[in-house]
């Protein structure tokens, strides 16, 4: 029997590209999507020409009142799609960014990295912990501006040492059945989150490769294989801590 990971916001950037490093170990996908429902429908193609099962599942994370819904969905799902009522791996990746200076951060922007990085991931694992099977494994996306710092970003940063508190908690009252929570955290990736500030610019590039021990920025693919190593079993023994993939940004 396959294991299956559940991906939030799997259809695009990090969360699409796990999706398809996980699918290559065998590993059958459950994704949920914002809006963009074709991309989500592509990266289940494209894991099923990979000879696993998929499914894509449409969901907001930032609301907290669709997650009854969202759990009876995958209930479902899991039973009519995969023959299974449980599930083995959760990755809460969903996620946008901000960037703004503190004094021109609203209490709705604010509210706003707060609910998709902190309350919806929270929560939603709350809900789904019945459903993750005793030994399976956790990973929440944290950021590496929680440990490097970038004019801009506190809201963000600050919502995502929040992930990286709620991990340690996670991993210390998950423990007793066997489940293992631990957070990466990418540096600056190359995809189209923030509207591609990174992927979309050369200086940004020279600059963040500039300062950056292996000598160039991420790519989406560096994250996705990094996360399906962590899922593998040589991570067995390994709980409750952040994995950082920069590539060394500000060593």
């Amino acid at each position: 029997m396959n294991k299956i990971a559940f991906i939030t916001g799997g259809s695009r950037g990090i969360g699409r590209d796990a999706a398809l490093k996980l699918a290559e170990q065998n590993i059958d996908i459950i994704l949920t999507y914002h809006r963009n429902e074709k991309a989500a429908l592509d990266v289940v193609e494209k894991i099923k020409e990979k000879g696993q099962n998929a499914f894509a599942i449409q969901s907001d994370i930032r609301d907290i009142t669709l997650f009854d819904d969202l759990v009876k969905s995958l209930s479902f799902v899991l039973k009519e799609q995969f023959g299974r009522e449980s599930f083995d791996y959760l990755l809460n990746n969903a996620g946008t960014g901000l960037h703004t200076s503190i004094e021109e951060t609203s209490i709705d922007d604010l509210d706003d990295m707060l609910n998709i990085h902190v309350k919806g991931p929270f929560f939603l694992t709350q809900k789904l912990l019945p459903l993750i099977e005793n030994g399976g494994h956790i990973v929440n996306i944290s950021s590496g501006l929680t440990r490097f710092f970038m004019p801009g970003s506190a809201a963000y940063a600050m919502a995502k040492g929040a992930v990286e508190v709620m991990t340690r908690y996670m991993a210390k009252e998950f423990a007793p059945k066997g489940i293992r929570v631990n957070t990466i955290a990418p540096g600056a990736i190359a995809t189209d989150f923030r509207d591609g500030a990174v992927r979309n610019s050369e200086q940004v590039q020279g600059m963040i490769a500039s300062i950056t021990a292996l000598g160039r920025i991420g790519e989406a693919d560096d994250v996705g294989k990094a996360i399906a190593a962590i899922f593998s079993e040589g991570f067995n023994w390994i709980t409750g801590q952040r994995i950082e993939a920069s590539g060394g940004m500000m060593l």
